[in-house]
């Protein structure tokens, strides 16, 4: 608990307890200072690696000895609480650092120190190497999802900011890595291909509209509509599972082949199913385009990843279609 003043640091009489704003101050009757009780300000850091995962320290001393935490100390006079969460994290680990945003802001009522306002920031690692100082036994970093029982619930607080923060730029990444790597599956853009599959009477159709008007696809004005329609709408209805790779090659590979030898049989020019095609793809990307709201990084990623899946899809599709013609 935070002491109490007994006698006036001005004049030196005995203070006594007055309501003042209506709360129980410590008054001096004589000059009439009022000594407001306020909270001590502590400041944390949260130090992220490569690997998403944070430095704690091993606590030396009370409270809780032994107990892991973020780097945390209280500030000093003449220095801003950020400048007291670099300073902390140096004196506590050997890194340094430079702040790039406030976490959070907690109010703590501890038995050892009182009130305590802690405020965490996170910070960047900018040089130092990790060891531990004269407040910790050690120094680790530990993945955010299996971290050791922490000594401060402020901390865990901090930490699902900090989580929350990241957020959308690490589903970015994990997409991204998954899109690069060809593993086709649980993919940000994953959402815009099922709009598709459970759209795709809607999308087959306004390819049908276009397809039969457009100059470059004249002869499939002759073929029945409702026979263009099922054949698009059944391309649609698998098209998510297409999109996921190695698995479904074989069948894509036989699909536009038949689609190529049809097509061939029926006396359309190669250059027209192509084309034909390209109007799908249109249809597919625009359609799903307008699901988004454009608003956050993450869905504007969400449909550039969907559109490039697409390329390569159709990139692969013309591919086959065109083998099949020509074995015709």
């Amino acid at each position: 608990m935070a002491l109490k003043p007994k006698f006036c640091s001005r004049c030196g009489a005995m203070v006594e307890t007055h309501v003042v704003d209506d709360r129980p101050r410590e008054v001096c009757p004589t000059c009439e200072t009022v000594f407001y009780q306020n909270p001590l300000p502590v400041a944390a850091s949260v130090v992220l690696n490569s690997q998403r995962e944070v430095l704690l320290v091993k606590r030396k001393n009370d409270p809780h000895k032994g107990m892991w935490c973020l780097p945390i100390g209280f500030a000093e006079t003449n220095e801003t609480i950020a400048e007291a969460a670099l300073r902390e994290l140096r004196e506590e680990t050997g890194v340094t650092g430079r702040v790039l945003r406030l976490l959070d802001s907690d109010s703590f009522q501890s038995d050892f120190y009182g009130d305590l306002l802690i405020v965490t920031f996170e910070i960047a690692k900018e040089a130092g190497a990790e060891q531990p100082g004269d407040d910790a036994e050690e120094v680790a970093y530990f993945p955010l999802d299996q971290l050791p029982p922490l000594a401060f619930n402020s901390n865990e607080k901090a930490l699902r900011a900090c989580m929350e923060a990241h957020s959308d730029e690490w589903a970015i990444q994990d997409s991204f890595r998954r899109l690069q790597a060809g593993e086709g599956d649980k993919m940000l853009s994953d959402a815009l291909v099922a709009v598709i599959r459970d759209r795709a009477e809607t999308v087959a159709r306004l390819w049908l509209s276009d397809v039969r008007s457009n100059p470059t696809t004249v002869s499939y004005r002759r073929l029945d509509p409702d026979q263009l329609v099922v054949r698009a709408y059944a391309a649609l209805s698998q098209f998510g599972r297409w999109l996921k790779g190695s698995e479904a090659d074989e069948e894509v590979r036989e699909f536009y082949r038949a689609l190529g030898r049809e097509r061939a049989a029926q006396g359309f020019a190669v250059h027209e199913v192509i084309s034909s095609l390209t109007l799908l793809k249109k249809h597919v990307f625009g359609y799903a385009r307008r699901q988004g709201m454009w608003e956050r990084p993450i869905e504007v990623y969400r449909v550039l990843e969907l559109n490039r899946r697409v390329v390569i899809f159709f990139d692969k599709a013309m591919y086959y279609t065109a083998r099949g013609f020509e074995s015709s």
